[in-house]
């Protein structure tokens, strides 16, 4: 972290393209607003507390454990096997190997989202409500980067098929800052329940804001949120284990 700062310009311009990044994120959410008043019955007050959530608690995972994804060059290079040699485990030393300050800026553009729609939106402030809230920012990071782990295992077996799992990772980051009412069924159950993005924006934001939510997503799901935060867990574990037990090293 000390060594990211040493050069004040480059850290500085690194803040400043990964903010620019989510403020043109943000921009392509409220520019389809201009042409409609609603879309998947959400205004844009409520996609704002949507985005917020989503993009909140999606920076922090990928600032903890987004340096994840780098797994296929480690394994490509054969640099992977030093970290057999280590006497800790091979997730925590992939997990705590780097963290980039630069993603921070992203989590701000997030964290003002949220902000704003929590000012904008006319929330009943119930004790359920809250509790709702509370509940969707650790369970959402839980979510998010369980996403990280489970692709990092099956990168064992892709190695260079990095592709494959960011249309999972990232696709599924893009469609949780939307409405997932207007997803198509195949959506819903990919990213509804397989990989449950929806429970880290759209699910918390339609709960307090007391909307019903479509047949497959209703409102009261909200609730559930640690129960598929413990879900894609043990599917990120599971991949990870299988990774871990398939590989067999550089052959160096």
């Amino acid at each position: 972290m000390r060594s990211q700062r040493t050069y004040r310009f480059n850290f500085r311009l690194d803040l400043g393209s990964s903010l620019l990044v989510g403020i043109v994120e943000l921009a392509e959410v409220a520019v389809l607003y201009t042409s409609v008043h609603r879309i998947g019955g959400l205004d844009l007050s409520a996609v704002l507390l949507v985005f917020g959530l989503a993009d909140l608690t999606y920076s922090i995972a990928d600032l903890a454990v987004g340096h994840c994804d780098t797994l296929p060059t480690y394994l490509r290079a054969g640099t992977i096997d030093v970290f057999y040699l280590r006497p800790q485990p091979l997730l925590l030393q992939l997990i705590t190997s780097d963290i980039s300050l630069r993603r921070l800026a992203r989590a701000g553009v997030g964290l003002a989202a949220l902000v704003v729609g929590l000012v904008v939106n006319d929330i009943d402030w119930t004790p359920g409500h809250v509790a709702v809230l509370l509940l969707a920012v650790p369970c959402g990071i839980a979510i998010s980067a369980a996403m990280y782990v489970w692709a990092a295992g099956a990168q064992f077996f892709l190695v260079d098929g990095a592709e494959a799992t960011n249309a999972f990772v990232y696709g599924g980051r893009y469609a949780a800052t939307q409405p997932a009412s207007v997803w198509a069924r195949p959506l819903q159950a990919l990213f509804g329940f397989l990989f449950p993005m929806a429970f880290t924006g759209y699910l918390p934001t339609v709960a307090v804001l007391g909307l019903s939510g479509p047949a497959w997503l209703p409102a009261w799901l909200a609730w559930c949120t640690p129960l598929a935060a413990g879900w894609v867990w043990l599917l990120a574990l599971g991949s990870w284990r299988l990774g871990v037990r398939h590989y067999q090293g550089a052959g160096g």
